[in-house]
Order: structure tokens, then sequence, then C-alpha cells
């Protein structure tokens, strides 16, 4: 019949949005990105370097492009909005996920030098910050969404190292900070997970052991128990300035 829809079509949450989420040619924010196609959307795919990686996840999508932008470095990010906007005219939802880490002990504190904690904060905090100042005007225009990708290394003394654990608290704080700044035009959430199985983490089978045994799922988190919470958050008009913990419940115990 004339008007009919196809069936599943207006299950599709995202349809014609445009989402840019940082740092997704592989792990969490590949999957992230897979999911908001999944649901419609029209998916920018970014990173700094796994050029073929992310151009190959971009055009497996239903609409997807690549741009290789290191977001640590403030003109790239001003120029992957600007790349974005000239493909897509617009823009719904930033999801930042691009990160830097470097594993060093928290008692180990000569190795956590000045330069570890710039080159982690370049990224972290200051890419994040920047890229979303730069978005801004765009997501305004659409009553937008931020959701920020952190860690539970920065409600808890715990991480890959201290100058991560710490740039993870500065970004959960800014998370807050922005929504209340930015709100009501733009929403600004933030998912903080615990271990999450990627290739990142394949060969932490330590913490991976003390996660299985400690939290009350019993589990380490997949990219997709992550991709999930913040789809929800870019989706619901009315939370802002709050940080989500997705670590089956590790902080609990912790």
């Amino acid at each position: 019949m004339e008007g009919e829809q196809v069936p599943g079509e207006s299950s599709r949450r995202f349809e014609n949005k445009v989402v840019l989420v940082t740092g997704s040619s592989s792990g969490i924010g590949e999957a992230i990105a897979r999911s908001f196609d999944a649901e419609g959307a029209r998916v920018v795919v970014n990173s700094a370097h796994s050029v073929e990686a992310g151009q190959a996840i971009a055009t497996s999508l239903h609409d997807g492009i690549y741009f290789q932008a290191d977001i640590a470095d403030e003109a790239a990010s001003t120029m992957l909005i600007a790349e974005t906007l000239e493909h897509f005219g617009r823009l719904d939802v930033l999801v930042n996920n691009a990160g830097r880490t470097k594993v060093i002990a928290h008692q180990d504190l000569e190795n956590a030098s000045l330069e570890v904690w710039r080159d982690i904060f370049d990224v972290n905090v200051f890419g994040t910050w920047a890229l979303t100042v730069a978005a801004a005007d765009a997501l305004r225009q659409q009553q937008g969404s931020v959701v920020n990708i952190t860690s539970i290394a920065g409600l808890r003394p715990t991480g890959s190292s201290i100058p991560y654990a710490a740039s993870k608290a500065a970004l959960n704080h800014m998370t807050v900070l922005l929504a209340k700044a930015l709100g009501p035009e733009i929403r600004v959430n933030a998912v903080a997970p615990g271990l999450v199985d990627t290739p990142w983490t394949q060969d932490w089978d330590v913490v991976r052991q003390f996660v299985q045994s400690a939290a009350p799922m019993k589990r380490s988190a997949t990219p997709e128990d992550v991709a999930q919470m913040t789809l929800a958050l870019a989706e619901n008009s009315y939370i802002t300035g709050q940080v989500i913990t997705v670590d089956g419940g590790l902080t609990l115990t912790t």
C-alpha cells in the first residue's frame, strides 16, 4: 500500500542522523560506529593512524566515510568537523572515543614523566576539548549530543597508569561542566567502562581474571556493551551531565 513503511525501518533510532566517532578504526570505537550504522545513522569513522582499517570499516557501513585526523592537533580537529559538515551537511552526535595511554605501574613514578603526562592529556583531555568546541555550533543547530568514552580509572584509584587515570578523571568532570554550559541545546554525557575485551587488552590476563572473580557479572565487557550505552545516552533527550559506569558492577566491590 502507498505510504506503507518498510518492515523494521521505523525502529531505526538514528535514521539519517550524522554521527562522528573518533578513534573508531577498531575496538570500542568500531563497535560504536557499527551500532549507530545499524540504527540508520550516517557515520564518520576516524583515526589518527590506522588509515586502512578505518577506510575498510567506513566502506562496510551503509553510509559511512573515513577521515584521518589526530585530535591532539587542534587544527586537525577543526578540519575534521569541517570535513564532516562538508560531506554530510550536519552533525547530530559526537562520540569522543579517541584516547591514549601507556601502561606504567602506579608505584613507578619516575617512568610517569611529564612527557608521558603531556602525551596522554594531549589526546584524552585537550584534544577532546578542542573537538567538542569545534563541533558545538553544528551540534547546537540539531539539538545534538556529545558522549565521552571515559573509564572507571577516572572514578577509582586504578587504571593502566596514573597519568591515564588522571586524564579520565578530568574528562569525567569536563563532561559535567560542559553539560551545564551547553544545555539545553546540547546534551553531554559519558560512558565509563571497566575492562573491555579489545585488541589492546587481549594479553591482560591477570586483570581479566581479577574482574571475572570480583565483578558481580563475572566477566569483562565487550565493545558492544559500551556501544549499547553510548547509543542510549545519545538517544535520550533528557539525560545530561551523567557519567554512567559500564563495568559489570566492579566498582561495587572496589
